[in-house]
């Protein structure tokens, strides 16, 4: 079985074509980004399955 990669921010922004790091704080504000854990040093990560999750949504919602 495949682990689920965890993406950093920069790599999650690239793949949704280079939105800006506000943009995408702005939308886990409001909770219209995908789920992410925090690392004990501050960090964020996304795993690929759950932003994969989130864009299907919203092409399903589209």
């Amino acid at each position: 079985m495949k682990r689920d990669e965890l993406l950093t921010v920069a790599q999650v922004l690239d793949e949704l074509g280079g939105i800006s790091r506000r943009t995408f704080y702005r939308w886990r504000e409001i909770g219209k980004a995908p789920q992410g854990i925090r690392l004990p040093n501050g960090e964020l990560r996304i795993y690929r399955s759950d932003l994969n999750a989130w864009l299907e949504s919203l092409r399903r919602a589209a």
